[in-house]
């Protein structure tokens, strides 16, 4: 784990963003809560996500399929056979196992003791449904979102009249039993999905390919990450899943290297017309116009949660020397900031009076607070200096800072402090809402 990481995990757990999981009980392996702040983080990208798919493109519906569901599902999508399973090797010595994959020598991690031979272990989370444990009872926690995408495709198209191109999104959990997990959430056991599946006549298919690797890069830029940190990796063709025509993955440069936080696939027609095969359904789709009938072609958009979550937090993670809060405490220390974007940032502004032992000042304060809190994720903070209070509010990544002072209650206006520029404007505190409104791009 390099510095830079283990900084950022000291500061999520710290502030708020992320604990491990069960952690007065020793924690629970590649499980995490998200805190206060990570929580509205998080809400806040897959809001974005939802909102430029549902709400910015034409033609996109939404669904939430259920978690658990028949596995005769996952018998035809191939997840039990050994086509959805990682080679596992165990050491001999600690009895640790691993990944075959994720090795680079021939010898344990660990304790360098040496290995068994490599063994098939399936990635699906097996339960038992009813009071009964036994095969007719056994059921799966799901692999991933898009399979209840596909199954549900003729319910889509027959109750919402769409016709192709169309596509249904979903933001959802996941669970796989992953062997190796690590670098903190990036690789975990339960993560969440935000998925799209845009069907489409086959001879579209490559030109939806193109334009969706497209928009999805643009996500992330307009969201502001850094073009820097990004980069597609098309996938080769030893690599590519039988079904799949084509696939590139969009690359985060991580400090632990460049990883994938989202893949976009052309999955051609094989998961309808396997469905189909399979549940004696007949899921092709009838273009009236062109009086033909066909499987639909699926470009496919998954994107990690977690993993751009993490993306986000990484990249708005700056260090800087003191002297940002003009303080004499802040002079000589080394002060966070994270430079989120406005629409992913847990909060948006903070309240501040500025000192606590003023009645009219707390009290001026407190009503600014109450009159913005129902249109903006606020935090009133009256505890400190102002200057630590301001280094606190440029940690958890809060947009504008708004001091209340003396002069506030002489010209009913106050202070508006910019987390990046750390430039400070007057604004009149009837104005206030409109001005961030506008300053928010709400």
């Amino acid at each position: 784990m390099t510095d830079l990481m283990s900084k950022i995990i000291s500061l999520s757990k710290r502030r708020g963003f992320i604990f491990q999981s069960s952690e007065i009980y020793g924690g629970f392996g590649s499980c995490y809560d998200f805190g206060p702040l990570g929580v509205e983080m998080k809400n806040n990208i897959k809001k974005a996500w939802w909102e430029e798919m549902t709400r910015s493109k034409e033609n996109i519906v939404g669904l939430d399929a259920a978690i658990l569901m028949s596995p005769k599902i996952w018998e035809a999508s191939g997840h039990l056979t050994a086509g959805f399973a990682d080679e596992l090797v165990e050491c001999k010595k600690c009895h640790h196992r691993f990944r075959k994959d994720f090795l680079e020598e021939s010898e344990c991690p660990d304790c360098a003791g040496s290995l068994t031979e490599p063994r098939k272990f399936n990635l699906m989370m097996k339960t038992f449904v009813g009071p009964l444990e036994d095969e007719a009872s056994c059921a799966y926690l799901r692999a991933e979102t898009c399979q209840g995408i596909y199954v549900n495709f003729l319910n889509v198209l027959n109750s919402s009249r769409l016709k192709i191109p169309f596509g249904i999104a979903q933001i959802g959990k996941a669970f796989r039993n992953e062997i190796t997990p690590g670098n903190f959430i990036y690789r975990t056991r339960e993560f969440e999905q935000m998925e799209l599946q845009w069907f489409c006549h086959p001879k579209e298919a490559d030109d939806f390919f193109q334009y969706w690797k497209k928009e999805r890069m643009k996500w992330y830029l307009d969201l502001g990450v850094k073009k820097e940190n990004l980069r597609f990796r098309d996938v080769e063709k030893e690599e590519l899943a039988h079904y799949a025509k084509a696939a590139t993955d969009i690359e985060y440069k991580f400090p632990f290297g460049w990883k994938e936080i989202e893949g976009i696939h052309n999955r051609g027609e094989w998961d309808l017309s396997n469905h189909s095969k399979h549940s004696g359904e007949d899921l092709r789709y009838f273009d009236e116009k062109k009086k033909e009938k066909y499987f639909p072609h699926i470009i496919e958009t998954s994107v990690g949660a977690d993993r751009s979550f993490l993306a986000f937090l990484v990249d708005a993670y700056s260090e800087v020397k003191g002297g940002r809060t003009k303080t004499t405490e802040a002079a000589k220390e080394e002060e966070i900031v994270l430079k989120l974007g406005k629409k992913i940032a847990p909060v948006k502004l903070a309240v501040l009076p500025l000192v606590r032992n003023k009645p009219e000042l707390v009290k001026k304060a407190e009503e600014i607070y109450k009159s913005l809190k129902s249109d903006f994720a606020c935090y009133y903070d009256e505890v400190g200096s102002i200057g630590r209070r301001y280094r606190r509010q440029d940690e958890i990544g809060t947009i504008f800072c708004l001091t209340v002072d003396f002069d506030s209650l002489e010209k009913d206006d106050l202070t508006v402090r910019d987390r990046d520029t750390m430039k400070q404007e007057r604004i009149k505190i009837n104005d206030l809402a409109e001005v961030l409104k506008e300053k928010l791009g709400k």
